[in-house]
């Protein structure tokens, strides 16, 4: 017979399992969920690059499109702190200009500073018409400790996507979606993009955390159970 003294520990344990079994279901479902933005974007970036306008951009988040206007060499930012391979550098931001008022910014690829903040790589680039091919990303903006004082003499250097304060600054109105210029193309710097994880094997094994940890309680609930039941 269970005694009344383990009544209230018994609820207790049996609640804090099923807390338990309900976080580990939660994770199982945002690893679905995840797996299947993992694979809209497997399907994205496996379809064939095509033309598309200014108004369609930003419905092509992970796409390969291509994009018909030119580079503005004058207006281009400088993206500070950015770490690849183990060596400081920044990425270079270019506006790729795509009718009057609009553009995209460009990540045409990465370069170090090798110790020489003073010094930038000659950055200029062709401002005839063409068209290149791209990846598209939605930009993330960074964390600012401080608030960045920012000059107005291109090329800029910024610590953050503040797009609307690039607008601003570059007298254009900037998609909010960032551009990565292709390996292929021979008018950028170094560029090696990651693709993206969307962490499903992380879920994955906080699932299993949350299962193992009940599974525990739950045995350890049981044992206690049975020597009450025998005292």
């Amino acid at each position: 017979m269970i005694r009344r003294s383990f009544i209230l520990p018994g609820a207790l344990i049996s609640l804090t399992v099923f807390g338990l079994l309900l976080l580990g279901f939660w994770q199982l479902d945002r690893a679905d969920e995840k797996r299947g933005i993992e694979n809209a974007i497997v399907l994205a970036q496996s379809s064939p690059a095509q033309l598309v306008e200014a108004d369609d951009i930003h419905t092509k988040e992970h796409y390969r499109v291509l994009l018909n206007g030119y580079f503005d060499t004058n207006k281009q930012f400088i993206y500070d702190n950015q770490i690849v391979k183990g060596n400081a550098g920044y990425y270079v931001l270019t506006p790729f200009v795509l009718n009057t008022d609009t553009a995209i910014l460009v990540n045409r690829g990465f370069v170090p500073w090798y110790g020489k903040r003073g010094e930038l790589a000659d950055i200029k680039i062709d401002r005839r018409p063409s068209t290149i091919e791209v990846g598209l990303i939605k930009p993330k903006q960074r964390i600012e400790l401080q608030p960045q004082e920012i000059e107005t003499t291109f090329p800029i250097l910024i610590q953050s996507l503040d797009l609307d304060q690039l607008s601003q600054l570059s007298n254009y109105q900037i998609i909010p979606m960032l551009a990565q210029l292709d390996v292929k193309a021979s008018n950028g710097f170094f560029r090696q993009w990651k693709p993206f994880y969307g962490s499903v094997d992380k879920h994955l094994g906080y699932a299993l955390q949350w299962f193992l940890m009940a599974l525990v309680l739950s045995i350890i609930a049981i044992r206690l159970l049975i020597k009450n039941s025998r005292n």
